[in-house]
C-alpha cells in the first residue's frame, strides 16, 4: 500500500474520532444544564420557572425533598368538622315531634300486640299539627281509661282521645300546650322498594326516641288482621321495629313521615320458623285521609249494611258442608238496617258485592268499605239452593 493511501485512512479515522468526541461533550453539557436547572437550589431561586421536559435519568437522581410547604411559608391547617348525613338531618327534623303514648288500662292485659305491664301500656306517636294533634295506632289506645304523652324533652302532658279507626289501626290524640316539633306527612305513593327509611319510636316504652334505619322492602302488602279483614296497601320495611314502636313514624330522607309503624312479624307458618326484618307501616296517604276525618268528626264515614257475620273459607265450608267456599255467613241482621229492609236473612251467605266475588283476597269488610255511605250496591247471597240479588242503599255507620 502506498504512503499516500495510508495517510488518507489515518486522516479519516482522526476526523471521525474528533466528531464523536465533540458529540459526547455536547450531550453531556445538555444533561448537566438540565440537572442544574431542576436542582432544589435553582428551583428555590427561580420558583416561577417552568421545569424542563422530564427525563427519566434526571428525575431518578434528584434528592428527596422535605415535606412540601406553602411558598409563603405558612403551614397548612386541617380542621375537623361534623359531617351531617341525610339520616341525621331527617332525625333532627322529625325527632322533636315523636312522642311516647302512655295508656292507663283497667288492668294488665294480653293481646296480639304484646302484654302491658301492670295497669299501663305504652306505644309511640307523632305530632302532626302545631295545636297538638297526635297520630298513633288504635291498638295502642284501645281499652284505655285515660292517656298521657311524654314529649321528646321529657315533659308529661295529659291527652284526650279524639277518635279511632280499627280498620286502619289509626287513632288521634290531642294535647294542649306548645309543641316542640311538628312532622310533615309525605307522599307514600311515590315510594319504591330499596328507598332508605328511618323508624323512630319508644321500644319497650323505656328507650325513648330510638332511631333505626333500613329500606322499603315492598309496597302494597296485605296482612290478615285476624278480625275478618285484611290490612291493605301496607309498607314493608326492614328497619327494626319493636314492641313500643307502634304508632311511631316511618320517615324518608327528606324528613317526611311516609308511614305509621303498626306491627311486626316474628315467625312464619311453621312453629320453628324465626324471621327478622319484617315490619309494616300504614302508608301516609291513607293516614292523611283517616286523620283528617278523625280530627274533624271524631269518626270515620264507614258504610253500614247492618249484618253480623262469620267469614267462610274452604276449611269452614268443608266442616259444615256449606254450598260455597268463600263468603260471609250472616249470623244476625240488625233490625231496621239496610240489610233488614232489603230482605237479607240470618243464615244467608253473602258471596258477592256488585261484581266483586268474596275470597281470600277480597274479604267482606274490605269490599264493603270500598264504598261510601249513600252508595247503592247489589249484594248476592246464597240461600238454601238459591242465588238471590238485593239492591241496597248503604247508610252511615254511627259508632
Amino acid at each position: 500500500m502506498s504512503a499516500r493511501k495510508i495517510l488518507y485512512i489515518l486522516l479519516v479515522i482522526v476526523i471521525g474520532a474528533g466528531a464523536a468526541l465533540m458529540g459526547a461533550l455536547g450531550g453531556g453539557l445538555v444533561v448537566y444544564q438540565t440537572i442544574q436547572r431542576q436542582s432544589p437550589a435553582n428551583l428555590a431561586a427561580n420558583p416561577t420557572q417552568p421545569p424542563a421536559a422530564s427525563l427519566p435519568l434526571a428525575t431518578s437522581i434528584l434528592p428527596t425533598s422535605s415535606p412540601v410547604q406553602a411558598s409563603s411559608g405558612e403551614k397548612l391547617q386541617i380542621s375537623t368538622t361534623e359531617i351531617e348525613t341525610a339520616i341525621t338531618q331527617a332525625v333532627e327534623k322529625v325527632g322533636p315531634a315523636v312522642v311516647t303514648v302512655v295508656t292507663q288500662l283497667p288492668g294488665g292485659r294480653r293481646s296480639v300486640f304484646g302484654t302491658s305491664q301492670g295497669s299501663t301500656a305504652s306505644g309511640s306517636g307523632v305530632i302532626i299539627t302545631s295545636d297538638g294533634y297526635i297520630l298513633t295506632n288504635n291498638h295502642v289506645v284501645n281499652g284505655g281509661q285515660s292517656y298521657s304523652i311524654v314529649l321528646a324533652n321529657g315533659s308529661l302532658l295529659d291527652a284526650k282521645l279524639i277518635g279511632t279507626d280499627q280498620f286502619t289501626d289509626l287513632a288521634v290524640l290531642k294535647v294542649e300546650g306548645k309543641m316542640p316539633g311538628v312532622a310533615t306527612l309525605g307522599n307514600s305513593d311515590v315510594l319504591k322498594p330499596g328507598e332508605s327509611v328511618i323508624a323512630i319510636g319508644s321500644p319497650l316504652g323505656n328507650f325513648k326516641n330510638t332511631v333505626t334505619s333500613g329500606v322499603i322492602s315492598a309496597t302494597g302488602r296485605s296482612l290478615d288482621s285476624g278480625n275478618g279483614y285484611l290490612m291493605e296497601n301496607m309498607l314493608q320495611t326492614d328497619a327494626a321495629i319493636n314492641q313500643g314502636n307502634s304508632g311511631g313514624p316511618l320517615v324518608n330522607l327528606a324528613g317526611q313521615v311516609i308511614g305509621i309503624n303498626t306491627l311486626i312479624v316474628r315467625g312464619g307458618q311453621g312453629a320453628s320458623t324465626v324471621v327478622e326484618g319484617l315490619g309494616f307501616s300504614i302508608p301516609s296517604n291513607i293516614v292523611q285521609v283517616i286523620a283528617s276525618q278523625l280530627m274533624k268528626n271524631g269518626t270515620i264515614a264507614r258504610p253500614l249494611l247492618g249484618v253480623q257475620y262469620q267469614p267462610i273459607d274452604p276449611q269452614i265450608a268443608a266442616m259444615y258442608n256449606l254450598s260455597v267456599q268463600w263468603g260471609a255467613y250472616v249470623t244476625s241482621v240488625d233490625q231496621g238496617s239496610p240489610a233488614d229492609a232489603a230482605g237479607i236473612h240470618t243464615d244467608d251467605i253473602i258471596t258477592m258485592i256488585d261484581n266483586v266475588t268474596l275470597d281470600d283476597q277480597h274479604p267482606y269488610i274490605n269490599v264493603l268499605y270500598s264504598y261510601a255511605p249513600g252508595d247503592t250496591i247489589t249484594v248476592t247471597v246464597a240461600r238454601d239452593n238459591q242465588t238471590l240479588n238485593f239492591k241496597i242503599k248503604l247508610e252511615r255507620m254511627t259508632n
